[in-house]
Parts: structure tokens; sequence; C-alpha cells
């Protein structure tokens, strides 16, 4: 037969149509996917040459890569901060990480009140300790203070509650 457990047929000695047969199925950095060559026994070099080979051709696109990322991690309720961690994880630089954030277009104080305002029980902002624990939750999603302290304090205000430590500010 000659094709071991069928990886012949899908590029299983060239790291260029393993690489291929990777980005059909999903978008990656050009870090990830050389890592993931690499991971399939590709020596380093031709890992590279593959990777470099697929982004000339337009297979592979950090920027492409880091806007579906980004789009999809906003959707999926994270912020801007966290969102650029994991790109810059990812091995995008801060131009790409950057215009990624921009093309999301999102509004992302809203979206920290939507994610408060779809969680939270009623009266439930009237506890000091309760409003902080919401604050430290949209921190661990990846929204800055500024975003957090406002979503909470929106959602209270909508509800006909004054935060605890916000009498006589505003």
């Amino acid at each position: 037969m000659g094709v071991a457990g069928g990886r012949a047929s899908r590029g299983g000695n060239d790291p260029y149509q393993r690489g291929l047969g990777l980005l059909v199925r999903r978008e990656y950095s050009r870090r990830d996917l050389a890592r993931r060559l690499v991971a399939r026994g590709f020596d380093s070099p031709e890992a590279e040459a593959a990777v470099d080979r697929l982004a000339g051709q337009g297979y592979q696109d950090d920027r492409r890569f880091s806007e579906a990322f980004a789009r999809d991690r906003a959707a999926a309720g994270y912020g801007p901060v966290r969102i650029r961690a994991e790109l810059s994880r990812h091995g995008l630089g801060e131009d790409d990480i950057t215009a990624a954030l921009a093309a999301c277009e999102a509004d992302w104080a809203g979206r920290a009140r939507e994610l408060v305002a779809r969680r939270v029980r009623l009266g439930e902002l009237a506890d000091p300790g309760r409003c902080r624990k919401w604050v430290e939750f949209l921190l661990r999603r990846g929204f800055d203070q500024d975003q957090a302290w406002g979503a909470v304090r929106a959602v209270a205000a909508e509800e006909g509650v004054t935060p605890p430590g916000t009498e006589g500010v505003g």
C-alpha cells in the first residue's frame, strides 16, 4: 500500500502540504503554524521555509489570523486587555494586535455592561462585596478598571440601585 496510516495522502513528508492541511481547518499565526509542523516531526528550518512559502502565497497571514482571533474572543465576552495578551502569546507584533483590536470595532464598555446585565441578580449590586466580585470578574475577562466599574455602575443605575462607595459621585 505504501501509505503509513493514510498520512502521505495528507502531505505526510512535505511540511508545505502539512501546513496547508492545517490552514484549511483554521487560521494559525506564523509562530503557531511553525510550532505545529515541528511538533509533527519536521526540522525547524524546513518548517519555517514552509510557513514562509504559505505566507508568501497568502495562505497564512498574521493580520488575518489576529483579526479573526480578536473578533472571536470579543464575541465570547473577553475584553481588550485579555485579547491583547493572548495575541501576544501567539507571537504577533504590536501593529497586528492594534489593528486586530481596531477591526473589532467593539464598544468595550458596552460589552462589559452587557456581561454584567445578563448575569447579575436583581438587587445584587446593592452589596459592596458583590460589586467588587463583578468588577473582579470583568477584570479577569480582560476589561480595564474604568470599563469594569463603569459597567457595574451602569447596571446598578438601571436597577435603581446606588452601588456602595459612589454616593455623591458623578
